[in-house]
């Protein structure tokens, strides 16, 4: 990303004496909608995100300028109106979500700007979140422990933005190292870093360059399926604590008492848990075909069962499939974005260029191609 940019609008509208920060997107390798559901995720962050200039100024009031957006908002850290503008909503949201840590802050000029894919699966909201988060800790000498900085881009989803998430997303942002992937436990918050250098064989993302609104609605529905099935399984199981505690055993249990739809929703959980496991001993072996054959296991239980896939991402997953790629699958919440792609370094410029073609002739553009390149999380950069 180019912090040049931004430090020259900065200086612009609100001269010199910024400090300069950085948080990345971020790619799941496999475990979908499995944070909320209390099971694994194994995200790693990526060399594009959001990047903000931002110094104090002595007063309560918080002025941000958006380059992507050229435009720029106002309030005061006690205002208790959200900004009109939804990409403010992230700096308004984090901000009193800090404060109600019992954080000291004061009001602050900033600009930012980012290179993260905007509704392409990417997390770019958790970048924009972890970023300010970061950077107040920083300034104001907070020292707010990093899991409490996720915890804190999670909260500003769910309380301004409408969107109920799990916390994969903000952890990864924040916890993002170089050269490894991480898997998260959302049920305990344990984590542990894998390497992830797979030789011979490069990551891809084809952007559909649809853009469902996430699908907030659609989201939080199917969020509310899992807790309904959760709640039947716990009437018998009082160990369940999350969906992801069940097995199948328990789901067939309760498929009488439930809708089907539910009963699909909680089969793809479940699944996807152990999914997310296999793919861990997997990796420590070296073997990138059974990573790829649960990528397609995920594709298909995200499109069949969780249903949050869509026509143009079935179709990428289908040519990756005739293409040889060893992997490939729908990433993040789903209804648009990308599809992620494990593929052969000799087979990749054949794939890339039949993705286009074919998808152009169904669809008359092009995809989007990103190759990606794990990174490392939330800094200050200047």
């Amino acid at each position: 990303m180019d912090t040049k940019i931004i430090k020259e609008k900065f200086v612009s509208i609100f001269g010199e004496g910024a400090r300069v920060y950085a948080s990345p997107g971020r790619i799941n390798l496999i475990g979908e909608h499995t944070d909320y559901n209390g099971g694994f995720v194994f995200p790693g962050a990526i060399d594009k995100g959001i990047c903000c200039a931002i110094r104090e100024n002595g007063t309560d009031k918080v002025n941000a300028f958006s380059l992507d957006y050229n435009e720029s908002v106002e309030f005061s850290i006690s205002e208790e109106n959200l900004p009109q503008q939804s990409w403010a909503r992230y700096i308004y949201g984090v901000v009193k979500e800090i404060q109600k840590r019992g954080g000291k802050l004061q009001g602050f000029d900033t600009v930012f700007a980012g290179d993260v894919p905007l509704g392409a699966g990417m997390s770019s909201s958790a970048a924009l979140e972890s970023t300010y988060a970061f950077a107040l800790n920083d300034m104001f000498s907070l020292h707010i422990e990093k899991f409490s900085l996720a915890l804190i881009g999670q909260a500003t989803e769910h309380n301004y933005c409408g969107v109920k998430c799990g916390i994969m997303d903000q952890f990864a942002s924040v916890f993002g190292k170089a050269g490894h992937l991480m898997r998260l436990n959302c049920a305990t918050m344990e984590y542990e870093y894998f390497p992830f250098n797979p030789k011979g064989y490069k990551l891809v993302l084809l952007d559909t360059c649809v853009k469902h609104e996430l699908a907030s609605s659609a989201y939080n529905k199917r969020r509310e399926s899992c807790e309904r099935v959760c709640q039947t399984i716990q009437n018998k199981h009082s160990e369940v604590k999350f969906l992801s505690d069940a097995d199948f055993s328990m789901l067939e249990e309760v498929k009488n008492e439930i809708s089907m739809e539910d009963y699909l929703r909680a089969k793809y959980v479940i699944g996807e848990k152990q999914r997310v496991l296999t793919v861990c001993d997997a990796l420590g072996k070296d073997d990138y075909e059974t990573v790829g054959q649960q990528m397609y296991g995920t594709h298909y239980g995200m499109s069949k069962e969780y249903e949050v896939s869509c026509e143009e991402l079935d179709f990428l997953n289908d040519v990756a499939k005739e293409c040889g790629v060893t992997g490939s699958r729908v990433m993040g919440g789903g209804f648009g974005g990308c599809t992620i792609n494990l593929v052969k370094e000799d087979l990749y410029s054949g794939f890339i260029a039949t993705a286009k073609e074919k998808f152009k002739t169904k669809y008359s553009y092009e995809p989007k191609v990103y190759d990606v390149v794990i990174s490392d999380g939330a800094r200050r950069i200047e």
